[in-house]
């Protein structure tokens, strides 16, 4: 398939980009920041986001949704990247309905269409240490009565404080198992972190924490396929998002580059700079095409999807670093200040890189899945 946008996903675009840049752009984010906002999103922009069908575009139509795949809620993705939009549209309408589409069953009726109506936050408690390593679940899931007794913690869990329900990854006798937890569960607790960037991230304990049989998402100990499905689609959705921080990025600093002077001269006019604006111009298409790639094989259901995913997020992290890293240098001194917004991006572009895994462990992906 080519890799751009048809005539529909241009259209799409053409709806979204202008919405967000005129109700969340990066003065938004400022404004919470500013008033110590402790919810880590703005609830009144989420109905908006209802308002314009975007919570449910991966949400199947007989649940209430639109239906659309992930090239589509890539779109969007971008666009709160280029805007640093606070949202949870990533782990609630990506990741969380990749894995209860996937597992169908009591927990996909009763949630799914509660997210395609923006009335349900959704979190995802998988990593449980300082980096992404799904394959190192410690968290158990032990039989009892009818359900089950869930203990552990989870770490980096976006959103986890006021998420309405987590999926939470558990061991039990024979593999992996995801749950759904709602959040007033009692022996859950959540301890909200701001992160560098000024979102929110939790770090999670579960004590003894009780569920019944109905809260397992799709079956007991067979778990893996589901979560491989959410890490997938969790993966290729941070990437895009990443493709728009580092789009955002470009676009502040060559504005730049066009305006400011020096030596009488504007800065743009010096080849030096020319030659390096060029060459991130050509790394961030590079890193949008991957994504693009990674977006049509989960689309498709291609077995090549989970390789170009690793390879999605290691480019994007690769490419949004190198356009933030730019951005500051070509700023100067002002480029580290808070006054400018240019190191906003850098700081969401930290905190993207690190979740669902970074440059390195994407890298590593690519190379155990090549046979290396």
């Amino acid at each position: 398939m080519p890799l751009y946008h048809n005539d529909d996903q241009a259209m799409l675009k053409d709806s979204v980009a202008p919405f967000v840049a005129e109700q969340a752009p990066v003065s938004h984010l400022r404004k919470l920041r500013d008033s110590a906002d402790a919810t880590g999103f703005s609830r009144e922009l989420w109905t908006q986001f209802t308002e314009m069908g975007l919570p449910g575009m991966l949400v199947p139509e007989a649940h209430g949704g639109l239906g659309m795949g992930h090239m589509e809620a890539g779109i969007v993705l971008e666009e709160i990247g280029r805007n640093l939009t606070p949202s949870p549209f990533l782990s609630t309408s990506v990741g969380a309905v990749a894995a209860l589409a996937k597992a169908g069953g009591t927990q996909a009726g009763r949630w799914l269409p509660a997210i395609a109506s923006g009335e349900a936050i959704i979190a995802l408690a998988i990593d449980e240490g300082a980096k992404h390593r799904p394959d190192r679940i410690a968290a158990t899931a032990t039989r009892a009565g009818n359900g089950f007794r869930l203990d552990g913690k989870k770490s980096f869990v976006l959103h986890g404080h006021v998420a309405d329900m987590s999926i939470v990854a558990a061991k039990t006798d024979g593999g992996i198992t995801l749950f759904a937890v709602p959040r007033d569960a009692k022996g859950v607790t959540a301890d909200p972190r701001r992160l560098v960037d000024s979102s929110f991230a939790s770090h999670v304990t579960l004590d003894g924490v009780e569920v019944d049989a109905d809260a397992v998402i799709g079956e007991v100990d067979a778990g893996g396929e589901i979560l491989d499905a959410l890490l997938a689609a969790t993966r290729t959705g941070a990437a895009a998002e990443m493709v728009g921080v580092g789009q955002g990025a470009m676009d502040m600093t060559v504005t730049y580059l066009k305006e400011r002077k020096q030596f009488g001269k504007l800065i743009g006019e010096f080849q030096g700079l020319q030659h390096r604006a060029a060459h991130l111009y050509g790394e961030m298409e590079v890193a949008r095409a991957t994504v693009m790639k990674a977006q049509q094989l989960l689309d498709e259901g291609n077995e090549g999807a989970k390789l170009m995913v690793s390879v999605a997020k290691a480019k994007a992290g690769r490419a949004a670093n190198l356009a933030v890293r730019e951005g500051v240098q070509m700023h100067g001194g002002i480029g580290m200040t808070d006054e400018y917004d240019i190191g906003l991006y850098m700081k969401r572009d930290r905190a993207l890189a690190e979740y669902m895994g970074d440059v390195h462990y994407h890298i590593d992906q690519v190379a155990r899945m090549n046979g290396y």
